[in-house]
């Protein structure tokens, strides 16, 4: 399964996630770079149980690199499949949770998510000298947080089935509580590691998210919330947006509602919408003209219910814009 949307707009741009999947991608270069010392690297940065609870390994580092390795494992990845799974889920879900607690506290939680997953995989493996590497414990805290803030939301999911896309939505509760069962089974299964996969740490992160939440919405605000959400505001809705047609009477024609802001409704753009077929989903582009007003109706040809005699009738999209 393979999210590419959720339906919970953010009322501003996500600046610090954004900036995670930046530095994510920065840190793989540099890593690609190291050539032959590749594994003295990740020996270095990455987390190792045994560097922290077998001496005789202690021994050969300073207290300075036990301490960063302690964040700097979770900027790193073990291959560019796994940078852009774990960069393609925080850009899903990052954004709503970053837009709950502001910019500043958004920054906290995702490295004390991080740092969370880390001590749990820590704790459980402590003799370990396989090195730890990257970004999911820190993402499965701002998953779990997601989990709890946003569980009516619905995930627009891609499943593949014999090379033919399958479209469906999937409410966030059902799609997130099968990913961590999954991450517990997988745990109990092979002990907490398989394939370099750190299982426990995915649940450390998950769970530390949900409780952490509670602990930062208690947290007063700084002053530099306020300025930062608003240097961050949206000028443009998400491009790809969730709608559910509905007829009008015995018409064969069906209507939805598509969000512009009032920037995109001025020079005009370009969304894909999601639409109902059968039990999957089907996608169309839907071209908003420049100039257009609150309440413009577009038409989709041939979009609407279809009678039994073949004919179909169109898709009325109605532009809603935004202040």
């Amino acid at each position: 399964m393979i999210p590419l949307r959720d339906t919970v707009p953010a009322r501003t741009r996500p600046l610090v996630t954004h900036g995670i999947i930046i530095i994510n991608a920065l840190v793989f270069l540099v890593q690609m770079a190291q050539g032959p010392h590749l594994d003295r690297f990740i020996f270095l940065y990455g987390l190792v149980p045994a560097r922290y609870f077998v001496p005789p390994i202690a021994d050969y580092f300073t207290f300075g690199e036990q301490v960063f390795a302690l964040v700097s494992f979770m900027f790193l990845h073990g291959g560019f499949w796994h940078l852009l799974g774990n960069m393609w889920s925080l850009y899903i879900f990052g954004d709503n949770v970053e837009d709950h607690f502001g910019p500043l506290r958004y920054a906290a939680f995702y490295l004390l998510c991080g740092l969370a997953s880390g001590l749990a995989h820590l704790l459980i493996h402590r003799t370990s000298g396989v090195p730890t590497i990257g970004a999911s414990g820190a993402i499965a805290g701002v998953m779990g947080a997601y989990f709890i803030l946003f569980p009516r939301s619905r995930v627009l999911t891609l499943i593949p089935i014999l090379f033919i896309p399958y479209f469906i939505e999937i409410p966030a509760f059902f799609f997130l509580g099968i990913w961590f069962i999954l991450q517990f089974l997988n745990a109990a299964g092979s002990g907490g590691t398989a394939g370099g996969v750190a299982w426990w740490a995915h649940i450390g992160g998950f769970v530390f998210g949900m409780l952490a939440l509670k602990v930062f919405d208690a947290v007063p605000g700084t002053g530099w919330t306020d300025p930062l959400r608003r240097m961050a505001a949206r000028t443009t809705t998400d491009r790809l947006q969730l709608i559910r047609p509905a007829g009008r009477g015995d018409s064969i024609d069906l209507y939805a509602t598509v969000s512009v802001s009032a920037h995109e409704a001025r020079l005009g753009t370009r969304k894909l919408v999601s639409v109902p077929s059968a039990w999957s989903k089907r996608l169309l582009r839907v071209v908003v003209p420049p100039g257009v007003r609150d309440g413009t109706l577009l038409r989709i040809r041939g979009q609407g219910n279809a009678l039994a005699d073949g004919q179909r009738g169109d898709l009325f999209i109605q532009v809603a814009i935004e202040n």
